[in-house]
């Protein structure tokens, strides 16, 4: 096997030296029929053996696939590294965020340029005070292909800091420990764990999160103490039922550890007395199905967002000493028109993140009651969310706004008063004016007679007729509302005389949580039709053309793409699929992957025949015709823990060998990376760049 797969490697090397671009032929799949049979019907998968990271020959035809993607992208040198430029040069190199109060110190992060990872600081709280380093990334990524941290958490009461770091992409975090007086790393070394901790008020107890080897199902909450041995970490909490995940915790008051057991149509909240890390955790409100909530803290009660018996969630209260459900009252009763997405709560005050009309707000409650203070975005199409807040008696509010036109802008909100400042800006460089560029929400009436929210975003002087670019991009599963702010990188495309638009299709929020609900299971097929709508509207309109339309997505959001491919390849001169879930059918089937039966209600389980069914008319790698499609460009990510690898790998092997059309078809492997691309900013900047380029020449330009 070993010397198949040097042989496939050494092939596509040579075709690229000895081809030119227009010769350069991709490398063939093997054809390995595998037969899988469900409800009595069998289905013959050509490309199963794919699904296999530690083969030797799947490597090197992944490899192969990189090579030709150079070959085929190498025409485009030069503008992608006009692009990389752009992307670099556009943003100040060297930067900080704004500081944020914790205890006596404030907490920040900088960049500098040439690193590629962050440094995170802090200063004591005083004029003059010095910096003092708590980590500095790039010096643990030295030698490192790839370098995630996450999960930084600063003991107050010990000075002692916890961190998470993942070197491959897989999502297995290991927990250090970091003395900061002494600039120390304790011995302790909690391994293969999600990277998610939460401290108790002790500052030697931390609460963390382990996930199953195989599926990486967060299912168990552990207890380290400080300086002591891994091995005699105790078992708090195990979550049994494979349809839940954990997550944790801390309350901004402090008080409280919290742990989540979540399912798609259910959640279980428990809670651990902070100061008594030796407790054992309560249950707020045992589960049920169809029920959802979460839960903050303030003063003798809990505050409860949730769904019962109100379809766009409501508020509501219970004391700290009986949180059972019989003792909640309403606070925020529900409202058919606004959605209630999140609660913050601080020692006087409480902020609703809410969603009307498909726009975003804050309400900021008192305690002492009054009229709620509301606070939009300063666009209407815009974001507006709660920014870093980590003092709980704080009497101001940070948050964030963005547009489509407007960049990231941090604000202090005096919530007494109804004043604000003006904390940070993102500085666009290269002479960018938001006054150069106009933004537009439109309601696209879709066959079904719905109204989809359509943002869209161009240059003021752009032509519309017909013929001008268009990226149209969308997610659309989960509930996830796609946000309409500002994308440094974007600015390429718009001075290219692109237009961005983003479609709200159904699966998302936006429109409330029946839009979430009219865009999953048996109805799944209204976010792809939904999609196509807004992609006819656009062309209609004189917006762009299909020779000029690209369209993009990203893991679930890849699923899309592969629908849309598949429905109506004719509207889209090229697509862009990011870690695409498109093998929809094998995946739902198989338990022993990561989030298979965390899922079965956002996708169907198809053990029942009529998800089974249902799923097979759209899973894009079931789909595939012989047929012409669009220009597409495919990435992977070969530790990928949330998409694994071999669903795009098989899906452009079977498109290969079944489309009729010569257009250009590329899988790029990031083979050091996991879901999200490479974990450096300027690998980053690469990457995207040569997704850029793709799209920019796919159109002409």
């Amino acid at each position: 096997m070993k010397i198949l797969a040097f042989f496939l490697l050494l092939s596509a090397v040579v075709m690229l030296v000895t081809c030119s671009e227009s010769e350069m032929k991709p490398p063939t799949a093997k054809v390995v029929p595998h037969e899988l049979e469900s409800h009595g019907r069998l289905r013959v998968d050509d490309y199963f053996w794919l699904n296999d990271r530690e083969n030797p020959e799947v490597i090197a035809y992944l490899e192969a696939e990189n090579v030709y993607a150079d070959a085929a992208m190498a025409g485009t040198a030069d503008l992608q590294q006009a692009l990389f430029d752009e992307l670099e040069g556009r943003i100040p190199q060297t930067d900080s965020t704004v500081p944020v109060l914790e205890g006596d110190h404030l907490y920040y992060s900088r960049i500098v340029e040439g690193k590629e990872y962050p440094i995170h600081c802090r200063r004591a709280d005083r004029s003059g005070a010095p910096e003092e380093i708590l980590l500095d990334v790039n010096a643990l990524a030295e030698g490192l292909e790839f370098c995630s941290v996450k999960g930084l958490d600063v003991a107050v009461e010990s000075d002692v800091l916890v961190y998470a770091i993942d070197t491959v992409g897989r999502r297995k975090y290991t927990l250090k420990f970091k003395d900061l007086a002494t600039g120390e790393l304790f011995d302790d070394e909690v391994m293969d764990v999600t990277g998610d901790a939460a401290w108790a008020n002790d500052g030697r107890t931390v609460f963390y999160t382990r996930q199953d080897p195989d599926t990486l199902r967060a299912h168990q909450v552990w207890k380290h103490v400080l300086e002591s041995s891994p091995s005699e970490d105790e078992l708090v909490y195990q979550e049994d039922d494979t349809t839940f995940s954990l997550e944790i915790g801390k309350t901004r008051s402090e008080k409280f550890i919290v742990v989540v057991s979540d399912h798609t149509l259910a959640t279980e909240v428990r809670v651990i007395d902070a100061d008594d890390p030796g407790a054992g955790p309560v249950v707020i409100a045992p589960r049920e199905r169809g029920v959802e909530y979460d839960v903050a803290h303030q003063g003798d009660r809990f505050l409860i967002r949730t769904n019962l018996d109100a379809v766009n969630f409501r508020l509501m209260e219970a004391p700290v000493d009986a949180p059972g459900r019989s003792n909640w009252r309403e606070v925020v009763p529900h409202r058919g028109d606004v959605l209630l997405q999140g609660v913050e709560a601080f020692q006087d005050f409480v902020v609703l993140t809410e969603r009307a009309d498909g726009s975003p707000r804050l309400a900021v409650l008192s305690s002492s009651g009054g009229t709620p203070l509301v606070i939009d975005g300063d666009d209407a199409a815009g974001e507006i969310w709660v920014d870093d807040n980590r003092r709980f008696e704080s009497q101001t509010l940070r948050y964030g706004t963005s547009s489509l036109t407007t960049p990231e802008s941090i604000f202090d909100l005096d919530v007494a008063t109804g004043e604000r400042e003006l904390r940070k800006r993102q500085e666009i460089l290269g002479g960018f004016d938001p006054e150069d560029y106009v933004s537009e929400r439109i309601m696209v009436p879709s066959r079904d007679g719905v109204e989809i929210p359509l943002s869209v975003v161009r240059r003021t002087d752009l032509v519309f007729d017909g013929r001008a670019p268009l990226l149209l991009y969308a997610y659309g599963s989960y509930g996830y509302s796609t946000r309409a702010d500002f994308d440094p990188e974007i600015v390429s495309l718009l001075e290219r005389g692109f237009s961005f638009a983003i479609a709200h299709v159904r699966g998302g929020q936006e429109m409330g949580r029946h839009w979430y609900e009219d865009g999953k299971l048996l109805d799944k097929m209204n976010t792809f039709t939904d999609f196509i709508d807004c992609a006819r509207y656009l062309i209609y309109e004189g917006y762009t053309s299909p020779e000029h339309l690209v369209a993009q997505g990203g893991s679930a959001g890849g699923l899309l793409m592969g629908a849309i491919a598949n429905l109506e390849p004719e509207l889209f001169a090229g697509i862009v699929a990011n870690v695409p879930f498109v093998d929809v059918v094998t995946t739902m089937l198989d338990e022993s992957i990561p989030l298979t039966t965390s899922e079965f209600d956002e996708w169907g389980n198809p053990a029942d025949p009529e998800y089974y069914d249902y799923m097979l008319s759209y899973s894009p790698y079931d789909q595939v015709e012989a047929k012409s499609y669009p220009a597409i460009f495919v990435t992977a990510g070969l530790h990928d823990s949330q998409v694994q690898f071999w669903e795009p790998a098989k899906w452009v092997a079977k498109l290969r060998a079944t489309k009729t059309d010569d257009r250009l078809l590329i899988l790029r492997t990031r083979m050091h990376a996991g879901h999200g691309g490479a974990s450096g900013r300027y690998d980053g900047y690469r990457e995207r760049a040569e997704e850029l380029a793709f799209m920019i020449t796919t159109v002409g330009r």
